[in-house]
């Protein structure tokens, strides 16, 4: 079993999760495929989800400290058997081989998006990994690599992070006429450069 662990100090970055919506949009979308972004937004979004909704009900309803959420509960046999099926390689494979079979063309998107972000996720956690193939294992990658913690490089991810999240935000801004999908976009990166501003610092 995955055994609960203490977070180290310096808090969780809560998350690159605009920057994988960026990716996945300029990866997988296109203006020609129609509702292909938000199929590839909703794909990039799809793995965090249960963290926001669990963390979310923790905090706003329940009254628990984000301390407790972030540095007990994220490590807690039971999320953690949770993010075990929402990042699993494994399954989102199945999913993804099956939209293929069935010529669903946002369904193999929305896929697609799902599997690079737990492709950009895999080499940049470290205690904070998950169990990306179960239900056919319970290993766990821990890198020396973060993408949050600075005391495991992620001034170096972070700034690479940014820039590329810019550089395919004007990509995006360039590609889509739609003053809505261009508004998201802006949105999102705003999004990214506010949480790597802020959580330099701590």
């Amino acid at each position: 079993m995955f055994q609960c662990r203490q977070m180290a100090a310096g808090g969780v970055r809560l998350v690159n999760t605009p920057a994988h919506l960026i990716l996945g949009a300029a990866a997988f979308s296109s203006p020609n495929r129609k509702r292909s972004f938000w199929a590839a937004i909703l794909g990039a979004l799809a793995p965090d989800v249960s963290l926001y909704l669990m963390a979310s009900v923790s905090i706003f309803v329940l009254g628990i400290s984000p301390n407790v959420v972030f540095r007990d509960y994220y490590y807690s046999d039971a999320w953690q058997s949770v993010f075990a099926v929402d990042n699993s390689f494994v399954l989102w494979g199945v999913f993804w081989v099956v939209a293929l079979l069935l010529r669903r063309p946002l369904a193999l998107v929305f896929a697609s998006a799902a599997l690079l972000h737990l492709a950009l996720d895999f080499p940049f956690h470290t205690h904070d990994a998950r169990q990306h193939f179960w239900p056919i294992s319970d290993w766990v990658f821990e890198s020396s690599i973060s993408y949050w913690d600075r005391h495991a490089h992620a001034g170096i991810v972070g700034t690479f992070e940014v820039a590329l999240s810019v550089a395919l935000s004007i990509f995006l801004l360039v590609l889509y006429r739609s003053w809505i999908v261009r508004g998201v976009v802006i949105m999102l990166l705003g999004a990214e450069l506010f949480s790597s501003s802020v959580w330099q610092f701590l």
